[in-house]
């Protein structure tokens, strides 16, 4: 065996070991590992080994010597200044502070200023935005892989295959050359070498001596042009213009002289009205001058070329441009009204003189002499020659009345008709100067000469409604329809009805219900008739049109008389905007066609009663038995007005026909209240015996036995009485909180918590069971379980209101606007989301707000009695008497019913009579102020 083998057959001593931390192979050679432009920088470990083929500059050792400061950017404070500083131990105080702030607003506020001079700014960084969104950094690119790689385990990193280079090796070098990188030390020696040349040229020695920016040039300071980096020359330009700006701008009085960011965009101010680029003038100003050369008898371009020289604030270049245009084209009026305008008083009044010269119809430019004179009798003298000219014009004739007392006036538009016997407005002008007999005459003959329109004859119905003729107005709107339609003219409903608007606004209401009552049915399909109807009516309400609503109503009950949903919309709309006297005329015809319409009766019995006439409501009532014998609602009507008015006896007897006749689960019930009202317990409790025998599904009959034995304090009656109405109607929310609350006031909290698990068990997606069990752990100091039943309930009803509303509530005092974004996010028109949002703003002390969304809130829904508690509350506190009145005067209207803290107050047993300006201030007492 040859010695070759034996040493080819040993071992490596480096073989299998690990390699040494930051090793890569080829390092010596000018080889680099595998990195990205991600990994330089701080991405890479402190103890990685440096690409960077040149080795670090030595560092200087530290010196002993204390006095030779240190001047590294790590070692400086923009306050403190260099570490070591003689301003280092000098204490920043309030003082300094308040200081450097004042300084800083007043930089914010300059920077404000000019934040408009520098458009550019604002295009820039759009520019880079999406040229960042185009072309994403490779950090950017790679960064969801890298947060992958936190997944990657030990096994896998060392089961990663080594990257190798799979060409063969003519691909690797296809010429067959040999590359050898050269040593470092060669690289060094020629950088030595290299060096500036020192020795000035005869050229360069010119220059010896010469001061520049940058110090004195002395020879040996200058380079060759070779040799130049003109871009390090383009950087100390910039960093010299930086410090000359920063310089001039802070000044030792703390004035701004220049605005270093705005510098150059303040050339701008060379065009004082103008803010585009000076080329583009110059290149505009060229093409209108190429234009006016080519076609020299081209207004636009002479008009276009002075208005351009105006805005460059060149206004005797424009002059003159606009005169030379004018001796082009003397027959364009549009030059000429522009050089009257660009000219001053004087020579505007003799370019409009050679214009009239020249263009003697032209309109436009005899209003332009009338318009440049300043006295009256000027004026019309301008006019009056006008109209020799041009007799026909309208405008004309309009412009010269209006200047006239009311008999020239009059004089003229006796003329003026003759001369534009087209014009409508020229005869409805003279009608109305005119007296009655003449003016019948002027609208005659006006008829004669333009038969095609309208507004005559609307407004001769006018002038007979003006002076008594009230039966002329039908007749003359009839024949005007009828001529029209002669004529060929189309009748158009929508225009008739806007019309007849304007009619009522005028004060004709004769005239504007005629012109409803003939029209409309103008279009209209015999089964579409009711539906368009109503719309128009509540068009015309929106509108403010009460009388054209009032009309069509009366002329839809003359077709339709017979039709219930007509008559109630018609008696709501005389409740919202007529009077009780009107209100009450047309519930009396009402019934008279419709008797079996409860509602009808029920209306009118109320207003009488609302009016103090006791006995007239009870006629009524009295009148309704007789056509609905068995009305469950009349009857508890008659009861309520007995029981209103302290006829308790009265109520009771007819409570008691009304279980012998028309026996029903209300009737039971509105027994069982009086009595319970009245202080008679065991006859309620009677009763109740009676009713849950006949009508057991009636959830509100166990509910009331609950709470009379809840009221004499027999607890476990009371829990019997929910448990067996809970067997009868599982569905029924309220008892089931009922008996939660019983359980809860005994000290049974686990109990309490299981019957509510069980109600939502039977009642699936029910807002108000989760949001008791939620209050149920908050009332018991368990807010986690709390916000854990909060969070699984608004999974459950998303959309809820009443959940989303205590859960902002719920949220610390930060996070409680971010939860209000979200609740308006799920529910943007809840009364309780918005309620929610008004006591927000209420607990931040944020007044006007609060306000307007307390008042966006009842806008939506006024029955919410909470919100008018809260809303009256708010005012009480934070607003004046006359605001306070308003809340009051709005919640009366509205009559709310519904709200759980109004419904705790307006149904507790001992506020039975109360109204509802009485229940208002209850409430608000009940309420706390939001924190």
């Amino acid at each position: 065996m040859s010695v070759q083998s034996l040493v080819s057959k040993k071992k490596k001593s480096f073989i299998g070991l690990p390699a040494p931390l930051g090793y890569v192979p080829g390092l010596g050679r000018g080889a680099t590992g595998f990195t990205t432009r991600s990994d330089i920088g701080p991405a890479r470990d402190a103890d990685d080994i440096s690409d960077d083929r040149h080795a670090p500059p030595i560092k200087k050792g530290k010196q002993d010597d204390d006095d030779e400061e240190d001047l590294n950017e790590a070692n400086f404070d923009e306050f403190a200044g260099y570490g070591g500083s003689l301003c280092t131990n000098d204490p920043y105080d309030k003082d300094d502070e308040e200081a450097d702030a004042i300084y800083e607003d007043i930089d914010k506020r300059m920077d404000e200023k000019r934040r408009d001079r520098r458009p550019f700014e604002k295009k820039l960084r759009e520019d880079l935005e999406k040229y960042r969104q185009e072309r994403p950094k490779i950090q950017q690119q790679f960064s969801d892989l890298k947060r992958d790689l936190a997944s990657v385990s030990v096994d896998e990193w060392n089961t990663l295959p080594e990257v190798g280079d799979a060409r063969n090796r003519k691909q690797r070098n296809p010429r067959g050359e040999k590359f050898t990188p050269i040593p470092d030390s060669v690289l060094a020696r020629a950088a030595a070498s290299t060096g500036s040349n020192n020795v000035l040229s005869d050229r360069d020695q010119k220059y010896a001596g010469l001061t520049s920016p940058f110090g004195t040039i002395t020879p040996g300071s200058l380079t060759p042009t070779s040799d130049i980096d003109m871009k390090k020359i383009g950087q100390a330009r910039n960093t010299l213009m930086d410090i000359k700006l920063t310089q001039v701008s802070d000044s030792v009085s703390g004035q701004t002289v220049v605005d270093p960011k705005g510098y150059l965009t303040d050339l701008q101010s060379m065009l004082p009205s103008h803010g585009g680029d000076i080329n583009d003038v110059k290149k505009a100003r060229t093409l209108l001058k190429s234009v006016r050369e080519t076609n020299p008898k081209h207004p636009p371009a002479w008009i276009a070329s002075a208005r351009l020289e105006e805005v460059t604030g060149k206004v005797q270049a424009a002059r003159n441009l606009i005169m030379k245009g004018c001796e082009e084209c003397t027959k364009s009026e549009d030059v000429w009204l522009e050089s009257a305008r660009l000219m001053p008083g004087d020579q505007a009044k003799a370019i409009v003189a050679q214009a009239v010269r020249q263009l003697p119809q032209s309109v436009r430019i005899w209003s332009k002499a009338a318009e440049l004179e300043t006295e009256l009798k000027a004026k019309k003298k301008v006019y009056r020659k006008a109209l020799e000219h041009l007799p026909n014009s309208v405008r004309l004739w309009k412009l010269a009345v209006e200047l006239e007392d009311q008999e020239d006036a009059r004089i003229m538009l006796s003329r003026a008709v003759e001369c534009c016997p087209t014009s409508v407005e020229l005869w409805l002008a003279l009608a109305r100067l005119e007296n009655y007999e003449n003016a019948r005459k002027v609208l005659n003959k006006a008829r004669e000469s333009i038969p095609t329109d309208r507004q005559i004859w609307i407004t001769a119905a006018k002038l007979e409604e003006a002076h008594g003729n009230i039966h002329m107005v039908e007749k003359i709107i009839d024949r005007a329809l009828s001529s029209l339609r002669a004529n060929m003219v189309e009748i158009n409903r929508e225009q008739w009805i806007k019309d007849a608007e304007d009619c009522e606004k005028s004060g004709s209401i004769n005239t504007c219900q005629e012109i409803v009552r003939a029209v409309i049915g103008v279009g209209v399909e015999e089964e579409d008739r009711k539906h368009s109807w109503m719309e128009d009516a509540e068009s015309c309400g929106t509108h403010g049109a009460y009388e054209c609503a009032r009309a069509i109503y009366a002329h839809a009950l003359s077709i339709f008389p017979s039709k219930k949903s007509i008559w109630l919309q018609a008696a709501y709309f005389e409740k919202n905007h007529g009077s009780r006297e009107s209100l009450e005329a047309l519930l009396q015809r009402a019934v008279a066609h419709c008797p079996k319409a409860e509602v009808l009766w029920l209306m009118g019995a109320k207003s009488k009663w609302l009016a103090g006439d006791v006995p007239a409501a009870r006629s009524i009532l009295a009148l309704a038995f007789q056509a609905n014998p068995n009305s469950e609602e009349i009857w508890l009507a008659a009861v309520k007005l007995e029981s209103e008015n302290n006829e308790y006896e009265r109520a009771r007897r007819l409570l008691q026909k009304a279980r012998a006749s028309a026996p029903t689960a209300r009737v039971m019930m509105k027994s069982v209240k009086l009595e319970w009202c009245l202080g008679e317990i065991e006859n309620a409790k009677r009763l109740l015996e009676e009713a849950v025998k006949h009508y057991s599904d009636f959830a509100k009959l166990w509910m009331m036995k609950g709470q009379i034995e809840e009221q004499q304090k027999r607890v476990d009656a009371a829990r019997d009485a929910y448990n067996q109405g809970l067997k009868k109607c599982p569905s029924s929310i309220f008892l089931w909180l009922l008996l939660s609350r019983l359980e809860e006031k005994n000290g049974q909290l686990i109990k309490s918590r299981s019957i509510l698990e069980k109600a939502r068990l039977k009642n699936t997606q029910c807002a108000d069971l989760w949001l008791e069990a939620v209050r149920v752990e908050k009332r018991g100091g368990l807010k986690n379980i709390a916000q854990t039943l909060m969070a699984k309930a608004l999974q459950e009803c998303q959309n809820s209101g009443i959940l989303w509303a205590e859960a902002i509530f719920m949220e610390p005092r930060p996070q409680r606007k971010t939860k209000s974004v979200d609740a308006l996010r799920k529910c943007e028109h809840d009364p309780h989301v918005l309620l929610a949002a008004s006591k927000l703003f209420w607990s931040e002390r944020k007044i006007n707000k609060a306000r307007d969304w307390f008042h966006r809130t009842v806008k939506i829904d006024p029955d919410l009695g909470d919100t008018w508690g809260y809303f009256y509350k708010f005012e009480l506190l934070h607003g004046d008497e006359e605001s306070q009145r308003e809340v009051k005067r709005k919640c009366l209207n509205a009559e709310p019913h519904h709200g759980e803290e109004w419904c705790l107050v307006s149904k507790h047993i001992q506020n039975w009579r109360l109204k509802t300006e009485q229940l208002l201030p209850l409430v608000s007492e009940s309420l706390a102020v939001p924190t």
